[in-house]
């Protein structure tokens, strides 16, 4: 019986991480990392029109940096739902103009339009999302009580707002 010689399994690479920086455009990002708020920034402004344009590059960063902090992210996936929310809302705009170019038929105006309003349904589920996530799991619930005697009749109403923080009750 022949006895073949295993080699010897292959070395994990290293691999080397650069130490984290200082927080850097964190109301942009919402982490503390420098990297992710930079990259973010960086494929955002390339999604909008005229973000590659070196001449409108800028101002194409100006705004969008401006319209992320107004979103005040808080974390990484409000980032990146405001981040979503500012393209398709740009994509939106973008497509509006196109349709009602003086040059456009009919057909590629409709086509135009159709897609604007698409990207307008889709910024408005994901600013429902963000509001949904920033809710994270408060539930109100609304408790309806009558009662109903021989002569009077008693409505109450109460509202129950239930969050982390505890139960809050109003009548």
């Amino acid at each position: 019986m022949l006895k073949k010689a295993l080699a010897p399994p292959p070395q994990p690479e290293a691999v080397t991480i650069a130490q984290p920086e200082p927080a850097c455009m964190q109301d942009v990002g919402g982490p503390t990392s420098g990297y992710w708020n930079a990259r973010l920034l960086g494929n955002l402004v390339a999604a909008i029109p005229g973000g590659l344009d070196p001449d409108q590059r800028h101002s194409v960063i100006q705004a969008v940096t401006q319209g992320q902090r107004a979103l005040a992210p808080a974390d990484p996936v409000e980032a990146m739902l405001a981040g979503q929310m500012i393209a398709a809302h740009e994509s939106a705009l973008e497509m509006r103009r196109r349709a009602w170019l003086e040059e456009q038929t009919w057909g590629a105006r409709t086509k135009y339009l159709a897609l604007a309003d698409k990207a307008v349904r889709t910024v408005a589920v994901l600013a429902e999302t963000l509001d949904r996530h920033r809710r994270r799991g408060q539930q109100q619930i609304t408790v309806k009580h009558v009662t109903v005697n021989a002569d009077q009749a008693v409505v109450a109403d109460q509202v129950v707002t239930a969050g982390r923080g505890g139960n809050d009750s109003r009548t």
